[in-house]
């Protein structure tokens, strides 16, 4: 698992590095999918890496991507393994040029993102998560470190790290169940799964996502946040699994840097 950890962060710096060279032109040959979500030369350029490198690499494991339009359900149903991609996490992001945008890659073994890549490119950051060895780190000015996340008691501030373009409402009102139970909540925006990292890392608590999203969205940063210690859960506070059907859109979640704090007495207020 290691050395396969390996691999997959040495395609995503490579896939960053196409991304990047994109990003620093002027036309990033934007089209609108049939979701209405964006797509660009960057997204194609990296989906185009990925493949073909696991492919080459790892010819014995199937690989699904955001831009694998052509798998069906009745093909991936029944993969045990398979390497989960989303070759550039936040489009939008990518287009407003304000760097946060990502390249994950994970591994789902039965349903389980066991490993888990999220890279950086514009600031050459790269987070893995190993759940077999129950390993996370961080790797920047050419440093890597173990990260864990952090413990939460009552008295202690609660950050929340919150999606740059989604939430609304819903955020609102569990914002408000959350104020009554914390006096002091700081609130982060950000795009991306970097806001999972956020978590992982130790540097936020809580990340209510309750909006859309899709299963390449998430699992490679899952795998960091649970190997940090943290976990990712849907609104009943069970955890988030893969290909269990044909609709690939994730219910809406929970990202919880402390797992043995007491969420369920916290959220079960929060409807959505």
């Amino acid at each position: 698992m290691s050395e396969l950890i390996e691999v997959m962060s040495e395609i995503a710096r490579t896939a960053g590095a196409a991304i990047l060279q994109i990003y620093g032109e002027e036309d990033f040959g934007v089209q609108t999918k049939s979701d209405d979500s964006p797509l660009t030369r960057a997204d194609l350029a990296a989906h185009n890496i990925i493949v073909s490198e696991l492919g080459q690499q790892v010819p014995d494991i199937p690989v699904l991507s955001e831009e694998s339009d052509d798998i069906t359900y009745e093909e991936r149903r029944s993969w045990q393994r398979y390497f989960l991609v989303d070759p550039l996490d936040g489009t939008k992001e990518f287009i407003n040029r304000n760097g946060e945008f990502t390249v994950n890659i994970a591994l789902i073994d039965e349903g389980v993102a066991i490993l888990g890549v999220v890279y950086v490119p514009v600031k050459d950051v790269l987070y893995t998560g190993n759940q077999h060895e129950k390993t996370a780190t961080v790797t920047r000015d050419k440093a890597t470190q173990q990260i864990r996340t952090r413990t939460l008691d009552q008295d202690s501030p609660l950050t929340i790290v919150a999606s740059r373009r989604h939430g609304g409402d819903a955020l609102q009102t569990c914002l408000k169940v959350l104020h009554e139970h914390f006096s002091d909540i700081e609130t982060t925006n950000m795009g991306s799964s970097l806001k999972l990292c956020l978590i992982a890392e130790g540097r936020a608590d809580l990340y209510p996502r309750l909006a859309p999203t899709s299963e390449w969205d998430t699992a490679a940063a899952q795998a960091v946040v649970e190997a940090a210690g943290g976990s990712v859960v849907d609104t009943s506070l069970t955890p988030l699994r893969y290909n269990t059907k044909e609709n690939i859109l994730n219910p809406f979640f929970y990202v919880l840097g402390d797992s043995q704090f007491d969420w369920h007495r916290v959220l079960k207020d929060v409807t959505v």
